[in-house]
C-alpha cells in the first residue's frame, strides 16, 4: 500500500510538472484565440501584471508568443511551434531537463539561438552550434518567411508530444514574424504554488482581468491547464481509482487473514476462556484480551511493513533502480513521492479498518460455555 501511494502520487506530480512546465498552470490570451498556436496579439498594457503577481498563490508570471513553423535541416523537415520567451522567463523547468547547452541570451540584442528537444535534434541530425532554417507562413502572404537559427541548447522531458512540438527562441523573432509591435505578445503564463487552488486562482485572475478591461480593447481569456489538456489530466485522475482499488483489496486481504488468525487463537485458548468465565470474567473482558492481542499482532505487522515499504521507496528515490520507457510512461524511472501525512493516514486507516473487522469474530468468545470446556478437559 505504501508503494502504491508513493508511486502514483510521484507519477502524477512528475507528469503534471512537465505539462505545466511547457504550458503553465494558467494562460492569459486573446479571447478570439482557438486551439491553434497561431495566436492573436495581446497588448502588454491590457494585463495588470503587478496586481496579478501580488495575488496570493501566484508564484510567477511571464509573457510568451508562439508561431507555427517548419524546420529544414539538410534533407529532414519537421513541423514545430516556435515559442518566444523574454527575460522574465523562468528557466528552472528546462534547466532541470537540460541535456546540454546554455541559456538563450535575452538582452538588448536579438538572439538567434534556440532550444530544441533531444528527439528533434536526433531526428533532424542537429547538435549544439549547428545552424538551420525555419519557414513560416502568414495570412495573405504567398511566400514563406525564412529565419536562420543555431542550436543553443538541447532538452529532454519525456513528454514526446511536447518534445516534438516546442522550440524555444527569443520572443522578438516571433513578434517580427507576426508583424507585431514590441508591446504585443501572445499572452502571459502564470505559475501557481498549489495545484489544488487552480480553479480558485483562475477566478481571481479573471476578476483582475475584467476590472482592468477597457471598452475599446479586445477581450482577454484565462485558460486553465486542465481544460487545455483534458486528456492528460483525466488520465492522471483515473490513477486515483487504481490506488483505491489496491488499498481496498489489501485491507480486505489483511482483515480476513487477521480474522482467521483470531479464530485460531480463540480455538487454541478455549480452555483458558472457560476457566476465566468460571472465575467470573465477563464476555466483554475476555473479548478485550483477544482484541488487545490482535492490536499487538497488527502493530507488529505494520512496523515491518513500514520499514520495508519506506526502504524500497528510498532506494528507488536515490538510486533509480526501476527504469521505464519514457515514450510510453513519460518518465525514465519509477517516480516516488511519500509524505508523512500519507504514511500516518495509511497506518491509522489500515489499523482501524482491520480492528473493526475483528470485532465480529471476537463475539465467538461469548459462545463458549465454561461447563463444556472444563468438562471436556
Amino acid at each position: 500500500m505504501i508503494l502504491a501511494i508513493a508511486i502514483v502520487v510521484g507519477f502524477q506530480e512528475e507528469v503534471e510538472g512537465k505539462v505545466n512546465g511547457f504550458a503553465a498552470h494558467l494562460q492569459i490570451v486573446n479571447y478570439d484565440n482557438n486551439q491553434s498556436y497561431q495566436t492573436g496579439p495581446v497588448q502588454t498594457s491590457q494585463v495588470p501584471v503587478v496586481r496579478i503577481s501580488e495575488t496570493p498563490g501566484i508564484s510567477h508570471i511571464q509573457k510568451f508568443a508562439t508561431k507555427p513553423g517548419m524546420i529544414k535541416a539538410g534533407d529532414e523537415i519537421q513541423g514545430v511551434v516556435l515559442k518566444g520567451i523574454s527575460n522574465d522567463f523562468d528557466w528552472s523547468f528546462f534547466e532541470k531537463n537540460k541535456i546540454s547547452g546554455t541559456r538563450i541570451p535575452l538582452d538588448s540584442t536579438r538572439s538567434d539561438q534556440i532550444w530544441l528537444s533531444e528527439q528533434l535534434s536526433e531526428k533532424l541530425k542537429l547538435k549544439i552550434g549547428d545552424q538551420f532554417r525555419m519557414y513560416f507562413l502568414n495570412e495573405n502572404e504567398k511566400l514563406p518567411r525564412i529565419r536562420q537559427f543555431s542550436v543553443g541548447g538541447i532538452y529532454r522531458t519525456g513528454l514526446e508530444e511536447f518534445d516534438l512540438m516546442f522550440v524555444l527562441s527569443d520572443i522578438r523573432h516571433v513578434q517580427r514574424l507576426n508583424s507585431w509591435q514590441e508591446n504585443q505578445v501572445s499572452g502571459y503564463e502564470l505559475f501557481i504554488s498549489d495545484m489544488d487552488r487552480l480553479d480558485e486562482l483562475e477566478s481571481a485572475v479573471r476578476s483582475e482581468i475584467i476590472l482592468a478591461q477597457k471598452e475599446y480593447e479586445p477581450a482577454l481569456h484565462v485558460v486553465n491547464i486542465k481544460r487545455k489538456f483534458p486528456q492528460i489530466f483525466d488520465w492522471l485522475d483515473l490513477l486515483d481509482m487504481n490506488v483505491w482499488i489496491i488499498l481496498i483489496l489489501m485491507v480486505v486481504v489483511a482483515g480476513f487473514n487477521m480474522i482467521s488468525g483470531l479464530l485460531v487463537i480463540i480455538l487454541e485458548r478455549t480452555q483458558m476462556i472457560g476457566i476465566l468465565k468460571s472465575m467470573g470474567a465477563a464476555n466483554a473482558s475476555v473479548r478485550k484480551v483477544f482484541l488487545y492481542l490482535s492490536v499487538f499482532l497488527v502493530g507488529k505487522g505494520l512496523i515491518w511493513g513500514n520499514i520495508l515499504g519506506v526502504s524500497l521507496c528510498l532506494i528507488q528515490y536515490y538510486f533509480k533502480i526501476v527504469q521505464l520507457d519514457p515514450t510510453s510512461y513519460y518518465v525514465s524511472t519509477v517516480p516516488v513521492k511519500l509524505s508523512l501525512a500519507h504514511l500516518l493516514f495509511l497506518n491509522l486507516g489500515a489499523l482501524t479498518v482491520t480492528m473493526l473487522m475483528l470485532i465480529a469474530p471476537s463475539w465467538f468468545v461469548s459462545r463458549i460455555a465454561p461447563e463444556k470446556t472444563i468438562r471436556f478437559d
